[in-house]
């Protein structure tokens, strides 16, 4: 797998592998990534990203496969050798240093000159809009202030890779929302190539031109986001990737790669397949809240479309992001449907009857049971 569509390559990982115990963290992962672009390795806990990470900063040895930066194979190369830096969760900012002092402190370590190093502090620090606070103890910053300072003492010592260990997880949710567009836009203006690990899918979606969706070691999928999000390629990133409704049951008929799954109590929805998918077999549905349309009357809905009836268990209001929850009548299974943003279904209450519908292409069916 590779993201650089032949552009120039910063990262370049070849089937490594890597084993604690009988655990297979890392399983014979290869991909690469293009010079300039943002990486997100995604997935849940203990699927192996960190560990991953950890093989490329060059604090864990691979068992098997080599890991080449810049072109050049990091075999034996210890980590402060390589030319990545890496900003961790908790940041570790030196408490006793100023902020400046603490920019500068790769620099130090390298030999460079005080005057030389604080000029480059001094820049950095303008490049992250935190001018002028050099002097400034770290205990007076904010928590989005000493996550700049973190990633400017990584930058200004000019790596080819920075390595980004779950950066937002210690912030609060309104921070975290204001931080995915700064780290976005450094990114893009440093143009650096950055490899980021996180386990929250609109962080991954939001700031990156491709991600790697890990599981059991592996890569599920690798893409931009919005092929992960529009065409999941495995059962598991379907679920993992957004918000989706499952569906179990078994195909009833496929027509033009539009299989009809019926439930074990009848319902039938129509699916577009993914990879091989027969007659007769388990299959498992994923549609998304917002791929559903609604109206009070099935008149209401387009006539080219199967009609589904259900009763409003519950509406979660949350502006742009509002949906209602809907036990369908035959399945008696619950269906999240967004809520369109015209206000027409701003008064729906619990117990109403509700139809809706969905386009078949805008839902994918896999073989299988799904049971993750």
């Amino acid at each position: 797998m590779n993201t650089s569509d032949n552009a120039t390559v910063d990262l370049e990982v070849d089937a490594v592998e890597k084993t604690f115990a009988d655990h297979r963290a890392v399983d014979r992962l290869s991909f690469s990534v293009a010079r300039g672009s943002f990486f997100s390795i995604l997935g849940p806990s203990g699927c192996g990203k960190t560990t991953l990470l950890r093989m490329i900063a060059g604090f864990i040895q691979p068992d098997a496969g080599d890991i080449r930066i810049g072109g050049r194979s990091m075999a034996g190369v210890a980590p402060n050798q390589r030319p990545v830096n890496m900003v961790f969760q908790q940041l570790a900012l030196f408490p006793m240093m100023t902020v400046g002092e603490n920019v500068a402190f790769g620099l130090a370590r390298r030999g460079v000159g005080k005057l030389e190093r604080m000029r480059k502090a001094d820049a950095m620090l303008e490049r992250v809009s935190l001018g002028g606070s050099a002097h400034k103890r770290v205990d007076e910053l904010s928590g989005g202030q000493r996550q700049r300072v973190a990633i400017a003492r990584s930058l200004v010592l000019e790596p080819t890779l920075l390595l980004l260990d779950e950066p937002l997880g210690a912030l609060d949710l309104k921070l975290r929302e204001h931080m995915k567009i700064e780290l976005k836009q450094l990114q893009a203006a440093f143009g650096t190539t950055f490899v980021y690990i996180t386990h929250d899918q609109s962080e991954a979606l939001v700031l990156s031109d491709h991600v790697g969706v890990m599981n059991r070691g592996r890569f599920e999928q690798l893409g931009t986001p919005q092929a992960l999000y529009y065409d999941p390629a495995t059962p598991f990133v379907a679920g993992f990737v957004g918000s989706n409704n499952r569906i179990g049951g078994r195909v009833e008929s496929i027509n033009n790669n539009i299989a009809t799954v019926v439930t074990p109590e009848g319902w039938r929805l129509e699916a577009r397949t993914v990879g091989a998918v027969s007659s007769g077999q388990a299959a498992t549905a994923f549609v998304r809240p917002e791929a559903a349309v609604l109206a009070r009357e099935p008149s209401g809905l387009p006539g080219n479309l199967r009609a589904h009836s259900g009763r409003v268990d519950s509406v979660l209001f949350d502006g742009a992001n509002s949906a209602v929850l809907v036990t369908e009548s035959q399945s008696r299974g619950e269906f999240r449907i967004a809520l369109p943003q015209t206000g027409q279904f701003s008064n729906l209450v619990s117990g109403e009857t509700i139809y809706f519908a969905f386009e078949a292409d805008r839902a994918v069916c896999f073989s299988g049971e799904e049971t993750a």
